[in-house]
């Protein structure tokens, strides 16, 4: 391989996204993104319920044809070479299926076999993936015994039986508890700095965006509109964040405040106020000054805090991202209807 190849496979993209639509009838789902993501990339991928969010997913991992636009993962068109597409990509989607009568092992055997591995290697993977997601003893139990943390990490050793390049985690961790969490965390990133695996995950957690993704995308409406790493988006709300819970004349405290002095963007959800600014300790008092003179209005409480993720996702989509303890974890209208043929 000459000089100038071998730096083109360097500089390739391992997810390449132009122009990609995808509508259900007369429902738009995805408008025209764009998206790029880095070879050895953890890229995190959030949105609200109805984004499309998983349809981009789909797309991605040859579940569904775009009806426009240019999607290349691992080098290969999802359409064209969705046979090739899916020898170097795992996917472990929000559903995982597992047949409960089947040990885990069995199950990592079957996959191995699925994808035409030589049965030494086989039992070589298995070894390996046993130890990477830290069942132990369990392998040999029917999975009907596991709990969600252990289902949850056979799903991710299935696809990483082949040894993908690129991986896709759909919401890996909803309805795991803090402990089951952070041990699929902690797996994950010795995936991507132990094995150079790029990772596309999506999450409705916004900690764990910000623990793990080195850059995020959020889509909202079935666009991209922000993208950057954490700290990067973070900046981009302000210095600091007061935050006001109040009751009563919301709107017009929301007024009452957004004309004050070194007080930026001023985002509401429900009865409580997000105000960007850049000095909070100095802010707070005129803050709290502007409200106390409002007739009809309490305040609760206010406070000084530093900007998160979840400011900027109530930024640039007008609301908080919502848990799967708050809402239901599909996101996107006709996706179970349509396919992609092999």
């Amino acid at each position: 391989m000459n000089v100038h190849a071998s730096q083109q496979l360097v500089n390739d993209p391992a997810i390449d996204v132009s122009g990609l639509v995808r509508r259900y009838g007369d429902i738009v789902a995805v408008r025209g993104i764009d998206l790029a993501v880095a070879r050895g990339e953890i890229h995190g991928f959030l949105g609200p319920n109805g984004a499309g969010k998983t349809t981009v997913v789909r797309i991605l991992c040859t579940l569904l044809r775009p009806t426009e636009g240019e999607v290349r993962v691992a080098g290969f068109d999802v359409v064209r070479d969705a046979g090739r597409v899916r020898l170097r990509i795992g996917a472990a989607l929000q559903e995982a299926a597992l047949d409960p009568v089947q040990t885990g092992r069995e199950l990592l055997e079957l996959q191995a076999r699925l994808f035409a591995l030589p049965r030494a290697i086989a039992r070589r993977r298995v070894g390996e993936l046993a130890e990477l997601v830290d069942l132990g003893d369990a392998l040999d139990r029917r999975v009907k015994t596991y709990s969600g943390g252990m289902r949850r990490r056979l799903d991710l050793a299935l696809a990483l039986i082949h040894e993908p390049a690129i991986l896709f985690l759909d919401e890996p961790t909803t309805g795991l508890d803090p402990a089951s969490r952070r041990q699929v965390w902690n797996e994950v990133r010795r995936l991507n700095e132990e094995r150079g695996v790029t990772i596309f995950l999506t999450t409705q957690y916004l900690e764990e965006a910000d623990q793990l993704a080195h850059r995020l995308s959020v889509i909202a409406g079935g666009e991209i509109v922000a993208a950057g790493s954490p700290e990067e988006l973070k900046r981009g709300i302000g210095r600091d964040v007061v935050v006001a819970r109040v009751e009563g004349r919301v709107e017009a405290a929301q007024r009452a405040v957004a004309g004050l002095r070194d007080v930026g963007r001023v985002e509401r959800s429900g009865s409580e106020l997000t105000l960007a600014v850049t000095d909070g300790p100095a802010a707070v008092v005129g803050v709290a000054t502007a409200l106390a003179a409002l007739d009809g209005l309490t305040v609760r409480e206010i406070s000084v805090r530093r900007p998160s993720l979840d400011d900027v996702f109530l930024h640039v989509t007008g609301e908080r991202i919502r848990s799967d303890a708050e809402g239901t974890a599909g996101d996107d209208a006709g996706t179970e209807n349509e396919g992609i043929a092999a």
